[in-house]
Parts: structure tokens; sequence; C-alpha cells
């Protein structure tokens, strides 16, 4: 018969994503863990197979909480500037988590066209909220789309990184501008579409 669990595997995965927010992913090893809940690491593991699987529970708990942050964006007026908003705000609040999210290497080197579905899941949602919101077909929505994600994760990793603060102005009046600056060009510009 299995020992019984001391701990939940909610309890134990927040208290792995608490380590995580504070100190990093690297910082989430069995030891910190089980000293985080008060115990040792044993508990842990009548619950998760390995730290694999601990480190896969954290990873799905952080882009839930980031899917919170998009889900609120895209109620905002127009809802892809409140998303790229909200991007940025999440980088400010949990910088540890941004960094795990959307600065981590990749194995594998997406060009531009395919980075943005592979770590955005809600890609098709927030490109629909651009066609939806300026007018613009498909593809001059995932132009406006690519050229604003750089600039909003450059601002982003200034701020997980604090490298850079910016304030709530400052953060919307520059994604206002190169929004309408890139809107008109696209839109004036025949060759684009």
């Amino acid at each position: 018969m299995p020992p019984k669990a001391k701990f939940t595997r909610d309890e134990i995965s927040e208290a792995a994503l608490n380590i995580v927010k504070t100190d990093g992913f690297e910082a989430l090893t069995s030891r910190a863990l089980g000293r985080s809940l008060g115990s040792s690491a044993r508990p842990i593991f009548t619950v998760f197979e390995n730290m694999d699987e601990v480190q896969q529970a954290v990873l799905e708990s952080a882009k839930k909480l980031y899917k919170e942050y998009v889900n609120k964006g895209l109620t905002e007026e127009p809802p892809f500037k409140g998303v790229g908003t909200q991007y940025i705000l999440f980088s400010v609040n949990e910088p540890k988590l941004f960094q795990l999210l959307f600065m981590t290497e990749q194995s594998q080197i997406p060009d531009l066209s395919g980075v943005l579905s592979l770590i955005e899941e809600s890609y098709e949602e927030i490109l629909l909220s651009i066609q939806n919101s300026y007018g613009i077909s498909e593809s001059l929505a995932k132009k406006l789309y690519h050229h604003l994600w750089i600039y909003t994760h450059g601002i982003a990793t200034l701020c997980a990184t604090k490298m850079c603060r910016f304030t709530g102005d400052e953060i919307n009046s520059m994604i206002t501008e190169v929004c309408t600056s890139i809107l008109k060009n696209i839109k004036g510009d025949k060759n684009y579409d």
C-alpha cells in the first residue's frame, strides 16, 4: 500500500510556483521545495513521480497566470493594446515567471512567423481582435502583431530584468505611438497585403 500523501498536488505546485516567483526556475529543487513545505523532500514524491513533473506543473501554473493577464487585456479597448499592456504588466509583476515563459532559450529557433503561435496560446484570439478593432486583413493583422510584439517584448524584457522602469502613462503613450505609426504605414503601403 503506497504511503498517504502529506500534501496535495495543488499545495506542492503552489509552493513550487512561489519558489520560482521569488528565486527563479533554477532555484526549484526537491530540497528547496521540501523546506518551503516545512518537510523533507520525500512527501513530494508520493504525489509527483519526479522533479520534471513538478517543473511541468509550475510551467502550467505560470501559463495559467499569464493567460489571466491576456484575458484581462482582451476586455480592454482596444483589445490588442490591452494585451500589450498586460504583457508588460506581467513582466513587471511576475519577472521570474516572465523570464521562464518568454526569455528561456528554445531548443529550436523559430522564425518570426512561427514564434508567436509557439509561445502565445491566445494567438488566434489576439489576431482576430486586431482584425476586428482596426478593420484590416489577416495578413496586415499579423504584420502589426509581429511589430508590436517585438516592441512590447523589448519593454517587458527591460522591466523583467530591472534594466529600466516605465510609468503606466509612458507605456500607454509608447504603445499608442508605435501602433498608430505602424498602422498608418501598413494601411498606406499596398505592398504589405
